[in-house]
């Protein structure tokens, strides 16, 4: 069963990662990197979140996200 949507107070600050199970590779090739950044790039265009920062590991990436005045983060 799906979880509520959290509704989030305007302009906070999220820390987000995702880390592949078993320390397995969760970009393979140098074009899984770009691919991962075009997602990056129009997600924010749809949803008006500003990713202030990111990082790309090959097992796993974080980011750093602000969001708009009033934004629903689920």
């Amino acid at each position: 069963m799906p979880r509520r949507p959290r509704n989030a107070s305007g302009g906070l600050a999220y820390h987000v990662l995702n880390r592949r199970v078993g320390r397995l590779p969760l970009f393979e090739k140098p074009a899984d990197y770009a691919a991962f950044e075009k997602i990056l790039h129009e997600a924010y265009k749809r949803t008006g979140i500003r990713i202030a920062a990111y990082c790309l590991m090959p097992n796993h990436y974080k980011k750093q996200d602000l969001t708009p005045m009033m934004y629903s983060y689920s």
